[in-house]
């Protein structure tokens, strides 16, 4: 055989033989899989602030800072925003001049918003507020409700939660029946009618000076319009407005 071929190896086949004899074997594959980083999980995201409205009608302000009051009250609690409606006037200003309506302040009517009622649905619940027309809420209230008939052939508003705020002249005007005659209102809405009850304490049971508001909502004696909200119903309509501030949050979003 020629020099390298044949069966006999050459010396630099032999050399290459014996380094691949004495190197160390590989390591067997491993079947671990290599750890991989995994995120740490997300914070839930803050729940959206829950909205009320507060819509209203007010002939000679009363109402109007009855509204206010409530609004503060909604604000009060984290997490929940109140905002403020008007109501359509119905009356000609001719007529509204002979009642002696309240034109003292029109820029603060300008300020907040006539209701839109194709609106309404965005809301997560509702105080409507109104002065008493023989017992029962006046025809511009009405006729406010009338308008929000497309909303209750589709039911947009059933299930929400809503309560009212009233004012009367006087202490057996109707602050009870002027709420209780609206609620026919919120029944073919399928809305949930949501009462104080006696939630506001010892306020509640005040035989010292004179209180509007009743189990049904928060209320004012308006005597012949001269007299404002006194202290005591100013809070116990910032007590309504929390009281369903914060049920509305538990309905919403579970929590208080």
């Amino acid at each position: 055989m020629g020099k390298g071929g044949g069966c006999i190896p050459s010396k630099r086949h032999r050399a290459t033989a014996a380094a691949a004899a004495a190197a160390p074997p590989p390591p067997p594959a491993s079947h671990r899989r290599d750890r991989t980083s995994i995120p740490a999980p997300r914070a839930p995201a803050p729940p959206r602030p829950v909205r009320i409205y507060v819509v209203f009608y007010s002939m000679y302000g009363h109402v109007r800072l009855l509204a206010r009051a409530v609004a503060r009250g909604v604000g009060s609690v984290a997490g929940a925003s109140a905002i403020l409606f008007r109501v359509p006037e119905t009356l000609p200003p001719a007529v509204l001049a002979q009642m002696e309506a309240d034109s003292s302040s029109p820029e603060e009517d300008d300020v907040i918003p006539v209701v839109d009622t194709d609106g309404l649905p965005e809301a997560d619940g509702f105080l409507f507020g109104f002065p008493a027309r023989f017992g029962a809420m006046p025809a511009q209230m009405k006729a406010f409700f009338d308008s929000t008939a497309p909303l209750c052939r589709r039911q947009r508003l059933a299930g929400k939660p809503a309560g009212f705020f009233v004012s009367t002249g006087t202490q057996s005007g109707g602050q009870e029946t002027t709420a209780w005659t609206a609620i026919t209102q919120l029944a073919h809405h399928g809305m949930l009618f949501v009462p104080i009850g006696y939630t506001f304490g010892d306020g509640m049971f005040e035989m010292g000076e004179l209180r509007g508001g009743s189990p049904y909502g928060a209320g004012v004696f308006s005597g012949d319009g001269s007299r404002p909200p006194s202290e005591l119903e100013l809070a116990l309509a910032e007590h309504h407005g929390k009281y369903m501030a914060t049920l509305v949050k538990k309905m919403v979003h579970g929590s208080a």
